[in-house]
């Protein structure tokens, strides 16, 4: 089993630079892959990043290519999301997940409890 713990949302202008952390433990955190997913109010959960656990495959949603950017390190048992250039579209509950590398929330077995993020304008 692995057990998520997300930090590091807050309040950000426009613009602004927030960067996530999700501590996990649990003894496989290093085979997992890792996603970082957002949900806004009434919205789906949407995909934001994900990172395979060798770190040799990433990935971006579209709305986040070229802003965003994830890591790990396995031997901090931590995966990071840098956000940069952030907007009020940005604004969600950020969730962090482990499980296979994919788009889709079915392919993530474990996830946090999420961080809010709010981008002012």
């Amino acid at each position: 089993q692995v057990q998520l713990v997300e930090s590091g949302g807050g309040l950000v202008q426009a613009g602004g630079s927030l960067r996530l952390s999700c501590a996990a433990s649990g003894r496989t955190f290093s085979r997992s892959s890792m996603g970082w997913f957002r949900q806004a109010p009434g919205k789906e959960r949407e995909f934001v990043a994900s990172i395979s656990w060798r770190s040799s495959i990433t990935d971006y949603g579209e709305s986040v290519k070229g802003r965003f950017a994830i890591n790990r390190d396995n031997a901090k048992n931590t995966v990071y999301l840098q956000m940069n250039s952030l907007k009020p579209e940005d604004t969600a509950v950020y969730y962090c997940a482990a499980g296979s590398i994919g788009r889709t929330p079915a392919n993530y077995a474990y996830w946090g409890q999420g961080t809010q993020v709010t981008v002012s304008s």
